[in-house]
């Protein structure tokens, strides 16, 4: 079966901190349909957590209202 590229591409390596949260039943069986679509896509094997924070990154450098929004000093 040949697939679309996803919005998500390759995953690349970085540097993680732990979280956890909590999230409807529907959402995670939607994410780990993602997960195995993503493997078939791009030929490794990723699950439903490992996608969450690339989806998150993507999701905000994509929001016009959140870019535009001052950034605090670090």
């Amino acid at each position: 079966m040949t697939t679309n590229k996803l919005r998500l591409g390759p995953l690349p390596k970085t540097e993680t901190i732990k979280l956890s949260f909590a999230c409807p039943v529907s959402l995670k069986e939607d994410l780990e349909r993602y997960a195995e679509l993503h493997a078939q896509t791009y030929g490794e094997p990723v699950d439903a957590v490992t996608l969450i924070p690339h989806m998150l990154e993507a999701f905000m450098a994509r929001d016009r209202g959140f870019n535009k929004a001052p950034q605090p000093e670090r």
